[in-house]
This record gives C-alpha cells, structure tokens and sequence, in this order.
C-alpha cells in the first residue's frame, strides 16, 4: 500500500475548451496539494457517429451536438502548453482517452500514467492500446459487472501492465447511499490489486469512508465554478473545497493507520497511569 493516498484532480472537460481555465484548475490543484491533474480527451469523429454529431445541441459554441463537442476540446498546441505548465508547477498530468487515435496522441508527452474511464472499459481496441505502453494504469469500474471487470483485468494482466481498480458509481452527482464502499475490499480480495476510489459525491464523507477502507488513489472532479457551464460541474468540487478535501483525506490517511496491536508512548504513559 501506498505511504500515501494519491490524490487526482480531475479536470476532464470542466476547461471548457479554455487553456486559461485549464492553467487556473492547475494551479488550484498545485494549491491544494493534490498528485496529479487529469483530463479528457476524444477524437470527436472517431467517438461519435455523425448523425449524432449533426442533431441539435444548443451549447456556448453553436446549435449542434458536433459543436459542443469540439468546442469542449483542447488542441494540441494547447495540451503542449498544458505538460510545460505542469512540469513547471510540477504536477504529474495524465488522461483518460474515449479513442485509440486519443490514446496514441498522448504518448507524445511521455506521461507517467494512463487511465481508463468507466465508458471505456469494455472497448478492448482501447485498453489494449494503454496496456501496450506499460504505464501504471487507473481503471475506473463504474457501470461494469464483473464479467467486463474481468475482461479488463484479463487485458493488462497478460501485457504485464500495472494497474490499479477505481471503485466508481456513475452517477453525477452520487447520493451517499449510493457509494457501496465495501466493493473497495472486495474489488482487492477478488483482483489482489491496489485499488483506489472514484468520487462523484456531494460532500467528503464517501471519499472519507473509501480513505478508511484502504483505497490507494482519490480522483475528484474539480471546477472553479459549479454554475459554469458543462455536465460535470455539479458534481465537482471548487478551489477552497479542494483544499479541504485533501487536508481531510490526509488527516484520514493519519488516522487509518497502520493495523497493527501498538502502543503509542501516549497511551503507554496512560497506561502506566490507569493501571500502575
């Protein structure tokens, strides 16, 4: 396990197709001392079909389901400037690829970390193609049976990719009585993975009680407005509730401890004190 929780601000799309946000959502996640900033990243044509890219779509960018789509899309030129901000401000950067063409764009950059999204892991084209880099990989199981998990599983196993389960339910933003946080111990005994937590919850309490049960990584989506405009903002934590969030997981981390039957000099001196 993990000395400590690794914390993944999840940018995804909540830039907006904006460089500046994208830079400001970056600095907020240096602020707050997350692991990493994450993002999304598809080829529109590739991910959908064009009759679905021709129907309406009232959006910021246009009147069409294509134009919201690019307009939500960063440019290579912008993602260059992403990885030099980021290996300034030094904070890993990763992404979660919808496409083979997406996935294989990113290996420009050398990155540390792939990730699997949970409306992903059934396309077998897209996990083979992250497997094939050998990259320590998060693989979200939000939506899946055990039958695809096993897929998945089955995928990185044989290419000998490490990887690492995302207990995850997706639905934006979760109910707390949604959260079936037991699938964390299950998800380690059935995989003998590392196995971490994807949060969609209002509130801390869920990731908290995934920190308690062992979970090895917290990815949480963030924004810098919940009013703005996109489907994950809602669900998404702002700057200040950010650093909270990690000051709370790592005082969790703290408290979970190590499992073992010590005694602090604390209470040994309590000890010595209630029992002579």
């Amino acid at each position: 396990m993990r000395k400590q929780v690794f914390v993944s601000a999840e940018i995804g799309i909540n830039h907006n197709g904006d460089l500046t946000l994208a830079k400001r959502l970056i600095d907020a996640a240096v602020l707050a001392g997350c692991n990493a900033v994450k993002f999304q990243k598809r080829t529109i044509d590739k991910v959908y079909t064009k009759e679905f890219l021709d129907s309406p779509r009232e959006s910021p960018w246009g009147k069409t389901q294509r134009a919201q789509k690019e307009g939500l899309e960063l440019s290579e030129k912008d993602y260059d400037e992403i990885d030099a901000y980021c290996r300034e401000r030094k904070m890993f950067w990763f992404a979660s690829c919808w496409d083979v063409d997406s996935q294989k764009f990113m290996r420009k950059y050398d990155l540390e970390y792939n990730k699997i999204a949970s409306p992903v892991l059934t396309n077998i084209p897209i996990l083979e193609a992250a497997a094939e880099e050998g990259k320590y990989t998060f693989i979200a199981t939000g939506m899946s049976t055990w039958e695809e998990i096993d897929r998945a599983v089955e995928v990185f196993t044989k290419k000998r990719c490490p990887f690492e389960l995302l207990h995850c339910v997706s639905i934006y933003p979760m109910p707390v009585e949604d959260a079936n946080l037991l699938l964390i111990p299950e998800l380690r005994r059935r995989y003998g993975c590392p196995v971490g937590y994807s949060s969609h919850e209002i509130g801390n309490i869920a990731t908290l009680g995934a920190v308690a049960l062992g979970a090895e990584s917290v990815e949480r989506h963030i924004t810098l407005d919940r009013t703005m405009y996109g489907s994950d903002q809602k669900a998404s934590v702002e700057p200040l509730e950010l650093i909270d969030f990690v000051k709370q997981i790592r005082d969790m981390e703290s408290a979970r401890g190590t499992g073992q039957r010590v005694m602090s000099e604390k209470e040994m001196a309590v000890r010595i004190k209630m029992r002579g």
